[in-house]
């Protein structure tokens, strides 16, 4: 399964594509869409949708994670990081892929093992999970993360549906 994790942002929205085979994860891509900060927020908009796009028709993923939004102090961030995030669901909708959504702090559960990790400790464990992988930022190393974390949920969501299909309820020697 090839996933696209999606890190949105309005300034720089990360992206990166990894191919999860079983327990086997594979880094694939990962780079930021970074509109031009001098345009207006609908000009910016349209960048992130058209560099999202041109990213997905590039690696064709299978499916797409999105981190979701926390409120923030700041109202005027919190909805502008609320936009770029509508535009990252779209693209990916858009695109025909099913999309998953995930709190930052199952993200960093997931790939760091706490819910409170740094992003510095997030981006040392992706380098970690996936060898090799030069990573474009700390936005990338976010949207890896994303991808990441919903390989396992998607592994193991594939398990428990193998198991209900065999008429098995996970739970050996306690009967049915």
């Amino acid at each position: 399964m090839r996933v696209i994790g999606l890190d949105p942002g309005l300034r720089r929205t990360g992206w990166g594509v990894i191919e999860a085979t079983g327990n086997r994860l594979c880094h694939v891509a990962n780079g930021v869409v970074a509109p031009d900060p001098d345009r207006g927020t609908a000009r910016r908009l349209m960048a992130l949708h058209e560099g999202i796009a041109a990213v997905i028709a590039r690696f064709a993923p299978d499916e797409a994670a999105v981190e979701e939004t926390l409120a923030n102090r700041n109202p005027s961030s919190t909805l502008k990081l609320g936009m770029a995030r509508g535009v990252a669901l779209l693209g990916a909708a858009g695109a025909g892929l099913p999309v998953a959504e995930y709190l930052p702090m199952v993200v960093k559960k997931a790939v760091v093992g706490t819910g409170h990790a740094s992003k510095a400790q997030v981006a040392m464990m992706v380098a970690r999970l996936l060898p090799g992988c030069e990573i474009s930022g700390p936005d990338a190393a976010d949207a890896l993360a994303v991808a990441i974390c919903h390989s396992h949920s998607a592994a193991s969501l594939s398990h428990w549906a193998r198991a209900a299909a065999a008429g098995s309820t996970g739970r050996q020697g306690l009967g049915p």
